[in-house]
């Protein structure tokens, strides 16, 4: 029987897994670095605090996840052309013990049978609204492109000195990056306007990973985000995880299957619900499995990280992977 490490490649390649990979089996994520434990690992449920950016975020009871407050009072940059004025940026000048206090559970994290993967969020684009609201930074990259090509070139500096960081401390095979693209049936920017301004950012930070000896670029975009696979496949992304069942996934699989994988299609909007059943469940994964198919393509939620909103689901759903596992292996 092949580890969860060794399933997961032969899936990607194309090879010869034994098994469907049981969501995010084959992930262990990288926890405790000194930002991230002093940022966005802070918000619970019903909680709210303000990142070292300066965003103010939320998370109200009863909501599948955190975002951001963006009224008056709270919002981060309210002139994208000011906003050298306005910004504030992490320091990450931690002194070494800081780093230090994660390497334990680091170095008991078994390689051979699992990726050791840094958790990296929000992502670029998503700190482009994080900081100024949706419709403020979509209509500043229409109304003001030179001030967001330098707030983007400011953040893609910030990410590239805490990658540097990650690796030099903790040595990831593998990195899971946040960074949602586009709504359930359309991208946020347009092909152009990606491959613009986004795209250039992406080349380098994917680019710098695997330049470290990263083997394994996980990108979680929970949207539409098909009209980019081939920029995404152009700057080092190993698989698209959250890729909505809106994507057509099966086809997408048939035309960028080798080149990329493909982890999701298990719709939380759809199974995450309040009044989900057994046979809700396991009527959706069969569908989704049969459809997609062995190769290059991972069963999972397409939530951000293992768990789900609502109790039982996340673990109804590996059940049922491992019967499908059953009958198509």
């Amino acid at each position: 029987m092949l580890t969860k490490r060794q399933n997961f490649l032969e899936t990607l390649r194309g090879g010869k897994p034994d098994r469907f990979v049981d969501q995010y089996e084959a992930l262990t994520f990288i926890s405790g670095d000194p930002y991230s434990a002093g940022s966005y690992g802070q918000l619970r449920i019903g909680g709210q605090f303000t990142n070292g950016w300066g965003v103010t975020i939320q998370w109200p009871e009863g909501m599948p996840g955190p975002f951001p407050v963006h009224d008056a009072e709270h919002i981060a940059i309210s002139d994208v052309t000011k906003w050298r004025e306005q910004i504030k940026i992490p320091s990450l000048d931690f002194p070494q013990e800081a780093w230090d206090r994660a390497k334990p559970s680091v170095d008991a994290i078994d390689r051979n049978e699992v990726f050791a993967a840094a958790m990296m969020a929000p992502g670029v684009f998503d700190m482009t609204h994080y900081l100024m609201g949706m419709e403020g930074a979509l209509i500043a990259y229409y109304e003001e492109p030179e001030a967001m090509h330098e707030l983007i070139d400011c953040v893609t500096e910030w990410e590239l000195r805490y990658a540097k960081l990650i690796c030099d401390n903790y040595h990831p095979d593998a990195v899971f990056h946040h960074d949602d693209f586009g709504s359930q049936i359309s991208t946020f920017l347009s092909p152009a306007m990606f491959r613009e301004f986004i795209f250039p950012s992406y080349k380098k930070i994917y680019g710098y990973f695997k330049s470290r000896g990263v083997e394994l670029v996980v990108h979680h975009s929970d949207s539409y985000a098909a009209t980019l696979i081939p920029d995404m496949i152009d700057v080092g992304i190993d698989v698209f995880q959250g890729c909505l069942d809106t994507n057509n996934v099966p086809e997408l699989i048939k035309k960028y299957g080798g080149k990329m994988s493909f982890m999701g299609a298990i719709n939380n909007g759809v199974v995450d619900v309040p009044h989900w059943t057994a046979e809700l469940v396991a009527d959706y994964v069969e569908k989704t499995c049969r459809d997609c198919g062995t190769l290059y393509f991972i069963p999972c939620c397409t939530a951000g990280g293992p768990g789900t909103s609502y109790s039982g689901v996340y673990e109804k759903v590996s059940e049922e992977i491992a019967r499908m596992s059953g009958l198509l292996f």
